[in-house]
Protein backbone atom coordinates (compact mmCIF):
# COMPACT_ATOMS: atom_id res chain seq x y z
CA UNK A 1 0.00 0.00 0.00
CA UNK A 2 2.72 2.83 0.88
CA UNK A 3 4.48 1.87 -2.68
CA UNK A 4 1.43 2.18 -4.20
CA UNK A 5 0.55 5.76 -2.70
CA UNK A 6 4.10 6.61 -3.28
CA UNK A 7 3.82 5.75 -7.09
CA UNK A 8 0.37 7.52 -7.54
CA UNK A 9 2.36 10.62 -6.23
CA UNK A 10 4.88 10.43 -8.50
CA UNK A 11 2.70 10.30 -11.38
CA UNK A 12 0.51 12.62 -10.25
CA UNK A 13 3.64 15.08 -10.13
CA UNK A 14 5.15 13.71 -13.48
CA UNK A 15 1.88 14.03 -14.90
CA UNK A 16 1.54 17.65 -13.44
CA UNK A 17 4.97 18.73 -15.07
CA UNK A 18 3.80 17.36 -18.01
CA UNK A 19 1.17 19.48 -17.68
CA UNK A 20 3.06 22.71 -17.27
CA UNK A 21 5.04 22.02 -20.24
CA UNK A 22 2.08 21.87 -22.61
CA UNK A 23 0.26 24.80 -21.45
CA UNK A 24 3.89 26.87 -21.51
CA UNK A 25 4.11 25.53 -25.45
CA UNK A 26 0.94 26.09 -26.32
CA UNK A 27 -0.89 28.86 -24.41
CA UNK A 28 0.01 32.20 -26.12
CA UNK A 29 0.29 34.60 -22.76
CA UNK A 30 -2.70 35.46 -21.01
CA UNK A 31 -3.33 32.17 -19.12
CA UNK A 32 -1.92 30.95 -15.96
CA UNK A 33 -2.30 27.54 -16.78
CA UNK A 34 1.41 26.80 -16.61
CA UNK A 35 1.55 28.72 -13.11
CA UNK A 36 -0.94 26.87 -11.88
CA UNK A 37 0.01 23.58 -13.21
CA UNK A 38 3.72 23.84 -11.61
CA UNK A 39 2.01 25.19 -8.51
CA UNK A 40 0.41 21.89 -7.76
CA UNK A 41 3.11 19.95 -8.65
CA UNK A 42 5.57 21.79 -6.15
CA UNK A 43 2.41 21.30 -3.86
CA UNK A 44 2.32 17.51 -4.15
CA UNK A 45 6.07 17.41 -4.10
CA UNK A 46 5.71 19.04 -0.81
CA UNK A 47 3.25 16.75 0.66
CA UNK A 48 5.01 13.61 -0.40
CA UNK A 49 7.93 14.61 1.49
CA UNK A 50 5.98 15.33 4.21
CA UNK A 51 4.29 12.38 4.20
CA UNK A 52 7.73 9.62 3.44
CA UNK A 53 8.95 11.85 6.82
CA UNK A 54 6.02 11.53 8.49
CA UNK A 55 6.24 7.66 7.87
CA UNK A 56 9.23 7.52 8.63
CA UNK A 57 8.79 9.72 11.90
CA UNK A 58 5.86 6.91 13.11
CA UNK A 59 7.85 3.76 12.30
CA UNK A 60 5.32 2.90 8.81
CA UNK A 61 8.10 3.67 7.20
CA UNK A 62 11.82 1.63 7.83
CA UNK A 63 14.62 3.37 6.19
CA UNK A 64 17.58 1.37 5.38
CA UNK A 65 21.11 2.21 4.83
CA UNK A 66 23.02 2.44 1.54
CA UNK A 67 25.16 -0.88 2.24
CA UNK A 68 21.93 -2.99 3.16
Amino acid sequence: MKTVLILGFLGLIVYQLGAGLYYMLVDTGGSKRTVNALTKRIGLSVLLIALVAAGIASGVIEPHGINH
